[in-house]
């Protein structure tokens, strides 16, 4: 009967082992199986902030593309700008010193006129 007992016990304790071990490799299965969902969905996740990192990085570029572009036009446009005023200051610069050419002419004429003038009345003043 001892080993009836006995023989009964380990039979439940083989079972319970078995039924058990059965029990831990199903939940390692599961844990495992988990875990790469986890890594799968991680790696989706990695890919998507990948993308929308390179998406930024291409508005930020096309910003600054259109940025520097924007900044050339302004430094030309400029650039245009100043050349008018420096051909526009030039040009008023030759017409005054035309003017004052013509100003200086005429005041020398009127001089010479007078002295002229005076040169003649002083010679019929000896004369007479």
């Amino acid at each position: 009967m001892k080993k009836l007992v006995l023989s009964s016990i380990l039979m439940l304790a083989l079972s319970i082992s078995f039924v058990s071990c059965r029990e831990t490799a199903d939940k390692a299965k599961d844990a495992a199986s988990q875990a790469g969902e986890a890594i799968e969905e991680a790696g989706d996740d990695l890919k998507e902030a990948g993308s929308e990192a390179m998406d930024s990085a291409k508005e930020v570029v096309d910003e600054a593309a259109d940025a520097t572009e924007n900044a050339v036009d302004a430094v030309k446009e400029t650039g245009e700008d100043a050349m008018d005023a420096v051909k526009e200051t030039g040009e008023d610069a030759i017409n005054k010193a035309k003017e004052a050419g013509k100003d200086v002419k005429d005041a020398t004429k009127e001089a010479a006129d007078n002295v002229a003038k005076k040169a003649k009345a002083v010679k019929d003043s000896i004369k007479l």
